[in-house]
């Protein structure tokens, strides 16, 4: 959604009343929107940057390390979602990857 545009329809908090519509764009959003939601924003980056997209195990990340580089057959940067990303179904063809990643060399 282009936000000069248009807006989510329905309730932002519907215990104090805010809808989507009145939240302004830019800077003025953060006096509108409640401090629990950007607690729940925060909250919820913390657990992708935690657990590495997988929501079940915690991933051992550390400095210059990502959740990409955890496995045994670990690639760094390629978090498993395909290049389409999330809604992927093409599958994978090992032999044209491993063509693509040599011809970046």
């Amino acid at each position: 959604f282009v936000p000069e545009f248009t807006k989510f329809s329905g309730d932002l908090s519907p215990s104090m009343g805010i809808k989507f519509s009145d939240v302004p764009n830019g800077l003025g959003a953060f006096s509108v929107v409640p401090l629990a939601g950007w607690l729940q924003i925060v909250a919820f980056c913390g657990l992708i940057e935690n657990t590495g997209f997988t929501f079940t195990q915690r991933k051992s990340i550390g400095i210059m390390k990502d959740a990409s580089m955890t496995g045994e057959k670990a690639e760094p940067g390629n978090y498993g979602l395909g290049w389409i990303g999330a809604f992927n179904t093409i599958k994978p063809i090992p032999a044209l990857r491993k063509r693509k990643l040599n011809a970046e060399l």
